[in-house]
């Protein structure tokens, strides 16, 4: 058994495989939670990605025989980005799940979360990079955060193009924004790859999901995915 954990900018997210079939997801745990999932399945093996907790502190939460992921494990493919030490690991993890689900094929993984990210893997299992621009909520906050008078606005599946106040001028910006923006993205992706495979995750993929022009394919546990893999090849 294998237990894969994610300490991410906003939660805590924890999947049990065995070898590389996915038994079981958590998101939203609690460190507690985390720690009697240790104590009750005794994993064989452990992996941990975390931006937020040093190595220290998780080692004093779970033990000390636990594989830490960063850009100078080895992984199963290869980097070319200036400066790998850079590199975000849960892009890391994306582009490894990404490779689990079309090996061997142009993918590009699109992670909707606190930021967008976009990350390209080739056929020859070479990773080029990408980019990262805000995600939603940091784009509503920017608006309120950076203005005098605009308001801070949830997201809704209720918008229009013309928005008729400010509250729906501001959802009509951002979300009609972002959908141009990851559609005008995949569209220059396309043109550069052949045969391209998209994978979409991460906390507001569902909402766009079904607003995207392209084919894609939702993958909320890719992250988690793309850890077990890596685990698996190092051990």
């Amino acid at each position: 058994m294998n237990l894969i954990i994610d300490f991410g900018n906003t939660s805590i997210k924890a999947a049990l495989f065995d070898g590389p079939r996915l038994i079981e997801t958590y998101t939203g745990i609690s460190t507690e939670h985390l720690i009697k999932l240790s104590k009750e399945n005794n994993p064989e093996y452990l992996i941990v990605s975390s931006v937020t907790k040093s190595q220290l502190e998780v080692s004093n939460l779970l033990g000390a025989d636990i594989i830490y992921l960063s850009s100078s494990l080895p992984l199963p493919f290869q980097i070319n980005y200036k400066t790998p030490q850079t590199l975000g690991l849960d892009r890391i993890a994306g582009i490894a799940g990404a490779q689990e689900l079309f090996p061997n094929q142009n993918v590009l993984v699109i992670d909707l979360g606190t930021c967008i990210t976009y990350d390209l893997i080739d056929s020859k299992n070479v990773y080029h990079g990408g980019g990262i621009s805000p995600g939603l909520k940091m784009r509503f906050k920017s608006l309120h955060n950076f203005t005098a008078k605009l308001p801070l606005i949830e997201p809704t599946n209720e918008f229009e193009l013309i928005g008729q106040s400010t509250k729906e001028s501001i959802l009509s910006g951002v979300i009609n924004g972002m959908i141009s923006e990851i559609d005008g993205i995949i569209r220059m992706y396309t043109d550069k790859f052949a045969h391209l495979r998209i994978i979409m995750c991460g906390g507001d993929a569902k909402f766009f999901e079904n607003r995207i022009k392209a084919n894609i394919f939702v993958a909320p546990e890719l992250v988690l995915m793309g850890l077990n893999r890596i685990l698996l090849y190092n051990v």
